[in-house]
């Protein structure tokens, strides 16, 4: 544990006490990023940062207010936890407000394995972007490469609390991306691919993620616009992720304590059909967001979201779980600004027992998306209405490629009609297989 940050938090909460607290939390954090981007062959950029800040809420009753500061010096944090109880009295007060009781705090924290020591060097990012670009500018059809970046992180976090709880978290991030274009004029098509992992061991082949964006966008030349029709609609993996993420704002605690949510009366509801299970497990192994406590201090355990369809679980922080009478799920998320949100860790959608071919294979008009664009999503409604590119199924296969389209439906009609294949892969740590999708609204833009 870095002794320099946790002492810090500690004069925090002594400061916020002498100021009048009744109780306090306070998150510390340090990171450290490298990163690269090649354009054309050539260096564009080599960023080095280093980045400290930390962050003090505290509590007057139910009052509360939350302050932070990358001003690491001890006056300015006496000034900062002075400034936060003066707030906080200002403050109106909040009945769901307050910090976990020591007993509801995490007491076990086996190694997940999250931290790579080895850092690499400037010419090994180099040296990554480079292979990206070459190998997707080594794909027929691919007329430039946008850009290829490569890029490193190591960062450690506290949390301490009034309560005497006190955690750290340490963890490093690999990461490699590249955009590629194919065809010319206004004929010109763009696809991507990137890879994370936390330890460079496990990171895909930069090769093969260069490779694989110089394929999905030669694959793209030629696209059409479609028809407004009204037929069956298959997510690949990586569009399916974007659906996950809907899921995971609808059933955001905080969303439903304000009615704000379309899946807000539907605990312990079949909102899926019987097959599909949702996981979230935070102590997947180097898993990209696994952890052992969340950012109140509470365990972090492995829980079926949703199992044979029905959902068993909101995702609650302290605040929510009071307002909504429920108990807290240790999902609380937490930076060094602001209050407690509420956000999943490693989560993903089970696998199926149909491969994604076989999701096609009935299918004598469809569509198959493999990205999806645009912001037309009514978290309140459900209300679903996205830009999206991909292939035209005819006959059971891909056909042709389609682009400009508009896709259109309900989410909870979409998740009532939603089938996995068994292709997941674990990517994101939000992650997917393919899920078709019956009925959806498909349109030319």
């Amino acid at each position: 544990m870095d002794e320099n940050l946790s002492g810090l938090l500690d004069l925090l909460l002594n400061e916020a006490k002498k100021a009048g607290a009744s109780a306090a939390d306070a998150v510390a954090s340090r990171s450290a990023s490298l990163g690269v981007t090649m354009r054309g062959g050539v260096l564009n950029d080599l960023e080095r940062s280093e980045n400290a800040g930390i962050g003090l809420r505290v509590l007057v009753g139910q009052k509360q207010a939350s302050l932070a500061t990358s001003d690491l010096r001890r006056e300015s944090l006496e000034a900062l936890a002075a400034r936060a109880v003066a707030t906080a009295r200002l403050a109106p007060g909040d009945p769901y407000a307050g910090i976990a009781g020591i007993a509801q705090c995490a007491t076990s924290f086996p190694d997940l394995d999250l931290f790579d020591s080895t850092e690499p060097a400037p010419a090994q990012l180099i040296e990554k972007a480079r292979s990206m670009e070459e190998a997707a500018r080594a794909v027929k059809g691919v007329a430039q490469v946008e850009e290829s970046a490569a890029g490193h992180t190591a960062r450690e976090s506290l949390y301490a609390a009034s309560n005497g709880f006190r955690g750290q978290a340490r963890g490093s991030m690999h990461q490699l991306s590249v955009s590629a274009i194919a065809g010319e004029g206004t004929g010109m098509v763009r696809d991507w691919d990137y890879a994370m992992a936390r330890h460079a061991e496990d990171l895909r082949g930069p090769a093969q993620v260069g490779r694989e964006a110089g394929e999905r966008a030669a694959a793209r030349l030629g696209a059409r616009k479609p028809a407004t029709v009204h037929v069956p609609v298959i997510f690949a993996p990586r569009a399916a992720s974007a659906l996950l993420h809907y899921f995971l704002s609808a059933i955001d605690g905080q969303a439903v304590a304000r009615r704000a949510s379309f899946l807000a009366g539907s605990l312990n509801q079949p909102i899926f059909q019987k097959q599909v299970g949702i996981i979230d497990d935070p102590a997947i192994r180097r898993g990209l967001r696994a952890r052992n406590f969340d950012g109140e201090g509470l365990p972090c355990v492995k829980s079926r979201l949703v199992d044979e369809g029905k959902l068993n679980s909101f995702l609650l922080n302290l605040a929510a779980a009071r307002q909504l009478g429920l108990a807290p799920t240790g999902h609380a998320r937490r930076g060094t600004g602001g209050v407690p949100g509420a956000g999943a860790s490693n989560v993903y959608i089970e696998k199926g027992s149909v491969t994604p071919e076989e999701l096609m294979s009935d299918m004598t008009s469809g569509f198959l998306v493999t990205e999806t664009m645009g912001f037309g999503v009514n978290n309140l409604t459900g209300d679903f209405s996205q830009g999206a590119a991909g292939f035209w199924i005819g006959k059971g296969e891909k056909a042709y490629p389609v682009h400009e389209a508009t896709l259109a439906g309900n989410l909870k009609d979409m998740f009532q009609n939603l089938t996995p294949a068994d292709d997941l892969e674990f990517k994101t740590g939000a992650d997917s297989p393919s899920l078709r999708v019956e009925g959806m609204t498909v349109a030319g833009t």
